[in-house]
């Protein structure tokens, strides 16, 4: 049996991850929110990542005496959790990470076959590429209530439609609303 490849982030109503000006500050979690993300990390075999989400996230590699309990519990799983980072610029990576400069298709399907809890995939960029190469298995969105008007899109421009079921729904108190479908 194969691991699954998710694809999980934070979208505005109007589909983007991040506005025109790359601001997506409106996707900051409150600490439910958060907590639902610390338990979804918890329960992954690892992550795939791009160069920009890498920079974004290694963040988490450091310590801040004044995040709250749910942001350095969210840094220890970030730590311990197996990374990926798929990047031609980047010399080195940091922490429980590796940089990986092969073929995407092979990397990716390798891991799949490997035995552990399913994998995540993040950074817009590479998971436009794994989607069209038919990697993904699962679309997690978290639907924040505001329209972005254009920016990065959560899904890449497509040859033919994905065929989806919705497996999932939730509605936080802060109104953003997380679906979770699977690929047919």
């Amino acid at each position: 049996m194969t691991r699954k490849l998710r694809y999980s982030m934070s979208v505005s109503l109007d589909g983007f991850i991040a506005g025109p000006t790359g601001d997506f500050s409106w996707a900051a979690p409150d600490e439910e929110l958060h907590q639902f993300h610390n338990d979804r990390v918890r329960e992954s075999g690892g992550h795939i990542l791009g160069r920009r989400l890498y920079e974004t996230m290694v963040y988490w590699e450091t310590d801040d005496p004044k995040w709250p309990a749910v942001q350095e519990e969210f840094a220890d799983i970030w730590r311990a959790l197996p990374k990926v980072v798929f990047s031609t610029t980047l010399d080195d990576v940091k922490g429980n990470a590796r940089l990986a400069r092969g073929d995407l298709a092979e990397e990716v399907t390798r891991l799949k076959e490997e035995p552990g809890e399913d994998l995540d995939v993040g950074g817009a960029g590479l998971a436009a590429s794994c989607i069209k190469l038919g990697l993904v298995d699962e679309f997690r969105l978290f639907v924040n209530p505001v329209v972005a008007g254009g920016g990065t899109p959560f899904f890449p421009v497509l040859d033919e439609p994905l065929d989806l079921e919705l497996i999932e729904t939730r509605t936080f108190s802060s109104r953003v609303v997380y679906l979770r479908y699977q690929a047919r």
